[in-house]
């Protein structure tokens, strides 16, 4: 259900919460880490700088942190800004008129799905993934 950059997101995020508490890593660091290209990285990380999720800092022993406590940061704080979860409120059949009152024939099963999947987006923090030996095998 996520994209390619809300699967690098979510690895980076997971990587910068793993960092000692005040150290910074630099996004070539980090996307040779998790296998993403650095240039494209970067932008997202500025992303997250802007959204107030990462602290970035130039020069030397610069790079990215984390601005908030992981236990504070959820993978919709990760996944929203790019893949605007959040807002999915449209048909999944695409039609123009879905809703409760004039229902496609998906409506009521993939409501339930939607709301499930945010709900684990709200639910799941990044410390939970700081301290998965199966993610950190990965990174």
């Amino acid at each position: 259900m996520l994209s390619k950059t809300g699967t690098h997101a979510i690895r980076a995020m997971a990587a910068l919460a793993q960092l000692p508490a005040g150290e910074y890593a630099g996004a070539a660091e980090i996307a040779q880490r998790i296998g993403a290209p650095r240039n494209y990285l970067g932008k997202l990380l500025q992303l997250y700088a802007h959204a107030g999720l990462v602290d970035s800092q130039r020069g030397l022993g610069g790079g990215f942190r984390l601005a908030r406590d992981p236990k504070a940061i959820t993978l919709l704080d990760v996944v929203d800004p790019i893949e605007h979860v959040d807002r999915w409120s449209g048909c999944i059949l695409g039609n123009g008129v879905c809703s409760d009152s004039a229902p496609c024939a998906l409506h009521r099963r993939f409501g339930a799905v939607r709301e499930v999947y945010l709900r684990f987006l709200r639910e799941t923090t990044l410390v939970e993934l700081a301290g998965s030996e199966e993610l950190a095998a990965t990174l």
